[in-house]
């Protein structure tokens, strides 16, 4: 019951956080431009992912304070910084090199807590590689995942379902509760109010890059823990991890991979906006947010099957 009472609490602080910033950002006018790119023609404020890691915050500090370790509280770290770009970028537009500077830093921060890819489990013939070529392929790694899940949080719902998918998934696959569980399941649940306040038709309230640096952050953390030594898969679920860590974030690789290629052919930036992400075309078809949502999620769920052999 104490458990119950403990994640109704969360939904409610992230609910609450998630009404007074819509108002106070209303009231200040600090609405998101709405451009050639938009996909909305309503007032919507990127004040989501402050939201929900003001809620994370709240009860991580309420814990610490406790003297009850929930979870490696200093991933807070990594993750607040990641955040405190994405709210940057949201108000000034943060230049992508100084972005990306940043993130491999995050990186660095991350390996030296233990988060690094030493090993890839006989893929391409590897089995456990050099420090430095782990700690340059994790880098690189990292950066591909928080900005595929950047890039990807162009409708209403669908980077706040990829996390919560990923997040569970990697959970469910587990032989036991990840030392990761607690932070996880905050943020799952300080993402449900979004669900409302994104797919009003009015007034919405949108992740905002400070939300999806934070959410890319914390899928990279789970998919190099889904990696690591200390975790082990269910015997109904035995796959190849690499293979497996894939799978769980096909659709935001394969999206970003794609549009990239597209965007050097056009003789662009790779990281130029514009709507050629797969979404954007499904919108361009008429098709409702939160259909998009249901068939990307349902198609990268097939997908997952995969490495499962199934």
């Amino acid at each position: 019951m104490r458990t119950q009472l403990s994640y109704l609490s969360i939904i409610l602080v992230s609910l609450l956080l998630c009404y007074v910033l819509k108002l106070l950002f209303t009231r200040l006018k600090k609405f998101d431009r709405i451009n050639h790119r938009s996909v909305h023609q309503t007032k919507a404020t990127k004040t989501g992912g402050v939201a929900v890691f003001l809620t994370l915050f709240f009860f991580s500090t309420y814990f610490y304070l406790s003297g009850i370790q929930i979870y490696d509280f200093s991933l807070l770290i990594p993750l607040g910084i990641m955040f405190v770009v994405g709210v940057y970028d949201d108000f000034y537009n943060a230049d992508f090199k100084l972005k990306f500077l940043l993130q491999i830093i995050v990186a660095k921060i991350l390996i030296d807590q233990g988060f690094i890819i030493d090993h890839f489990h006989g893929v391409l013939g590897l089995q456990e590689i050099p420090r430095m070529g782990a700690q340059v392929f994790t880098i690189f790694v990292f950066l591909v995942i928080v900005n595929a899940i950047n890039f990807m949080d162009g409708i209403d719902g669908l980077a706040i379902t990829e996390a919560i998918k990923v997040i569970l998934l990697v959970e469910f696959f587990s032989t036991h509760t990840t030392p990761l569980f607690s932070l996880g399941i905050i943020t799952v649940l300080g993402l449900l109010p979004l669900y409302y306040f994104n797919f009003k038709k009015d007034h919405k309230v949108f992740l905002g890059d400070a939300g999806s640096l934070f959410l890319g952050t914390l899928i990279a953390i789970y998919l190099f823990y889904v990696l690591g030594s200390e975790y082990n898969l269910k015997t109904s679920f035995s796959t190849n991890k690499p293979f497996l860590a894939m799978s769980l974030i096909v659709y935001p690789l394969v999206d970003l991979l794609r549009v990239f290629i597209i965007r050097i052919r056009n003789k662009k930036s790779p990281f130029s906006p514009d709507q050629n992400h797969l979404h954007h075309l499904l919108v361009k078809k008429n098709v409702p947010h939160f259909m998009i949502v249901l068939i990307l999620l349902s198609l990268s769920l097939v997908f997952l099957l995969v490495p499962f052999g199934v």
